[in-house]
């Protein structure tokens, strides 16, 4: 007499996902980030300023 379906070990279920997780982030990126990395890069100079901002509220003088 075998094991009921409820006796066998459930590590079959953690494999099938981790591997269907590992295909998905495989198989490509989503559309929407591929979008985002095609536009356009504006930069206005407000990263600098928030640099030098930061550097100051650092302490640091040079």
């Amino acid at each position: 007499m075998g094991k009921h379906i409820s006796d066998q070990p459930r590590s079959q279920d953690q494999t099938r996902l981790r591997e269907f997780t590992r295909h998905e982030r495989e198989a490509g990126t989503h559309p929407a980030i591929e979008a985002l990395r095609h536009r356009p890069q504006m930069r206005d100079g407000d990263g600098r300023k928030t640099v030098e901002f930061l550097r100051i509220d650092r302490g640091l003088r040079t």
